[in-house]
């Protein structure tokens, strides 16, 4: 939510466009382009925001803001929909339907699309599409789900309460450091003992600080982490479960609890006829159509998934011919890439307003 500089070089170049738009609050923008005849409307999405890492690469066009980078590609998303815009506009008197864009902030916090939908940018759609560069695809590559695409997004924080002491005297104490690494462990046991081993699940946690002193029993530790599933069912169920292991495992080691769990984003389901759509919409612009193919669900998220409550929604994958994932320090794509990005939006685009 802080894409001001982006937002306003995003006016700039559709204000240079002839494009109409509107101001999203408190970033972002949306609008769309009316085609000369009569038909449907499609949206066209791309995420705007960076992530806080700082960039260590040697690009001409490195981040210039200390600490900030698009360590996950959105600048590139930015590129192509503009490029497709452009394509889209110059023949909008063609066009037997409407064309809907969104440059949707907070993709990252999951913040972003709930904004969108809020302020009325998916109103009167019919579809909507969305692609994400992926690094390390080769170049030419593209590539959709049939059904689950990418995971949900949870976050949770657990507190735990102990009691310091002397670290020569731990039995004056209660340590909150041993129970929260008896905690990390057996919230593994959701995974492995609760749920199926057909429904994928992820728990982790990603970051414990314990403790004021090497010669201190700790008296508070603080854990936080993530889930991630495909089963919305399975979803709702996540929070009573790890709260009756911390729970459980907090009364074991004398200590006590506070926990937090947030519902980020829900997974992001395909519709079929619209991967059917995109595949051969993507196999028209691409050098090599063999490259165009169909991709296993990823454990990673999307809050795309936010528009699927309003409209059906197909969500892709564009091969970046990168040599670092997502959030390195040293992502890269290469610049043609763009160039299929750019043809992709606007085929899809194209495709389904002249579908029968």
């Amino acid at each position: 939510m802080h894409e001001v500089e982006t937002t306003n070089r995003l006016a700039k170049a559709l204000d240079e466009l002839g494009i109409s738009y509107r101001r999203l609050d408190p970033t972002g923008l949306c609008g769309e382009i009316k085609g000369g005849k009569p038909g449907k409307t499609v949206a066209l999405r791309a995420d705007i925001d960076a992530l806080s890492i700082q960039e260590k690469t040697d690009f001409p066009y490195k981040s210039e803001v200390d600490g900030m980078m698009h360590a996950c590609g959105h600048d590139t998303h930015q590129a192509c929909l503009l490029g497709a815009l452009r394509i889209l506009n110059d023949m909008k008197d063609e066009l037997p339907g409407n064309v809907r864009f969104i440059f949707q902030p907070a993709e990252e916090t999951a913040q972003g699309a709930k904004l969108c939908v809020e302020q009325g940018c998916l109103d009167g759609v019919d579809a909507a599409y969305g692609q994400h560069i992926w690094g390390l695809l080769p170049v030419g590559g593209i590539q959709y789900a049939y059904g689950p695409s990418f995971a949900s997004c949870d976050g949770f924080q657990i507190k735990i309460h102990g009691k310091t002491s002397h670290g020569s005297a731990p039995e004056q104490g209660v340590d909150a450091s041993v129970c929260a690494a008896a905690v990390v462990m057996n919230l593994q046991s959701i995974v492995s003992r609760e749920v199926a081993t057909t429904n994928p699940l992820v728990v982790t946690v990603g970051t414990i600080h314990s403790g004021a002193r090497w010669n201190i029993v700790s008296g508070e530790a603080e854990l936080a982490g993530t889930c991630r599933e495909f089963d919305p069912e399975l979803q709702k169920h996540i929070p009573e479960m790890m709260e009756r292991i911390v729970k459980g495992t907090c009364d074991a080691y004398r200590c006590t609890y506070e926990f937090h769990y947030d519902m980020m984003t829900a997974p992001v389901y395909n519709n079929d006829k619209l991967v059917d759509l995109a595949l051969a919409a993507a196999k028209k612009v691409v050098d090599d159509p063999s490259m165009v193919k169909t991709h296993e669900p990823i454990m990673g998220a999307e809050d795309f998934s936010a528009f699927q409550d309003v409209c059906p929604c197909v969500f892709g994958l564009l091969g970046g011919g990168g040599h670092y994932p997502q959030h390195s320090e040293h992502f890269d794509v290469d610049d043609k890439a763009l160039e299929y990005g750019t043809a992709t939006y606007a085929q899809f685009a194209y495709d389904f307003l002249n579908q029968k």
